[in-house]
């Protein structure tokens, strides 16, 4: 039974991914990415402890969903003011547009609004209902992708008529 330890390896694969970000931004000291590291997976296991459902994988994905999108995620700025790192310094380290998914057996991000979803860590799910479960899943990404159409894009849906 993956309870809720098993929370534990994507949480850490997420938050050392954030971290990751931070160090290439480039002065934050390696004690301070440290500690970031630590506080952001320590906030992130408060908030997902009733959110994780490793039967549903996709269930309470949009509530994990971790957003930096000209607005700081609120878990993000907690871990950063613990090492004293303003909003403001944040912006200029992380990229303006990011969005992180941790979900029971996969974690993923995303740069910027139309760039590609890139998975950071999967493992297969026990019970071998993946196949299923895909086709049901209504999880964060999707209602992205769905509610997420640019204007820019739109002229593919005029017609001309002659």
């Amino acid at each position: 039974q993956r309870g809720r330890a098993a929370m534990r390896t994507e949480i850490s694969t997420a938050a050392a991914f954030v971290t990751r970000l931070l160090r290439a931004g480039g002065g934050v000291g390696e004690e301070q990415l440290r500690c970031f590291r630590e506080c952001l997976q320590e906030a992130m296991r408060e908030h997902y402890k009733h959110h994780w459902f490793p039967l549903v994988p996709s269930k309470g994905s949009g509530y994990r969903c971790i957003r930096i999108n000209h607005k700081m995620d609120p878990l993000i700025g907690k871990a950063a003011g613990m090492i004293g790192l303003s909003h403001e310094r944040l912006f200029q380290l992380l990229p303006s547009e990011l969005t992180l998914w941790v979900d029971p057996f996969e974690v993923s991000y995303r740069i910027g609004e139309d760039g590609s979803i890139c998975v950071l860590y999967e493992s297969p799910q026990p019970g071998g209902k993946a196949a299923k479960q895909l086709e049901s899943r209504t999880s964060c990404k999707e209602e992205w992708r769905i509610g997420r159409s640019s204007p820019s894009k739109s002229y593919n849906m005029m017609t001309v008529s002659s």
